[in-house]
């Protein structure tokens, strides 16, 4: 059986590497938009409330917990490696090959509204034709919460705003 690139990178992350992409990600996307809250809060911009924390860490978040800045970032790499990055590997086709800019853009995107909406999409499909600049531009569809345009997801998902660099943005910079 040949080896190919998904089992390459699966091998390499269980001794402990963290692909490019993800480091980028989370350090210029995620975190900066996310923020970071160590105590669990309800989100209320979902329809349904959601428990919050971290850097928008919702799954099994209860009231009352307490995270520290350590823990917080210790969790959020876990979370994308396992449940955003090797998804997007496994279900985006040619995204491997895509630009590290592009995975990482694509990689905050499924954190933020979901990894399967991520693999259904427009933007997923333009990675699988090659067409990066165009997969750049079609995340930025992903701009609503509660059925409204947000501004703060307009500026997540274009070009950003004085404290932050947009997903746009920095997925077109690492283009050719």
């Amino acid at each position: 059986m040949a080896i190919t690139p998904a089992m390459e990178i699966r091998a390499a992350i269980d001794k402990g590497y963290v692909p490019p992409a993800i480091k980028l990600a989370v350090e210029q996307l995620i975190m900066p938009w996310e923020g970071l809250r160590t105590t669990a809060y309800l989100d209320t911009l979902p329809k349904k409330h959601i428990w919050t924390v971290c850097y928008g860490e919702t799954l099994g978040v209860k009231k009352g917990m307490k995270f520290t800045k350590a823990e917080c970032e210790s969790k959020l790499i876990d979370r994308v490696i396992y449940d955003y990055y090797l998804p997007l590997v496994d279900g985006v086709p040619g995204y491997i090959d895509a630009p590290i800019s592009l995975q990482a853009s694509m990689i905050s995107g499924a954190y933020n509204y979901g990894v399967q909406r991520q693999i259904d999409s427009t933007t997923a499909d333009r990675v699988g034709e090659r067409r990066y600049h165009d997969a750049c531009l079609a995340q930025t569809a992903f701009n609503r919460a509660g059925g409204r345009v947000l501004p703060g997801l307009v500026k997540r998902r274009e070009n950003g705003d004085a404290q932050r660099i947009g997903e746009a943005e920095l997925c077109v910079s690492g283009l050719k």
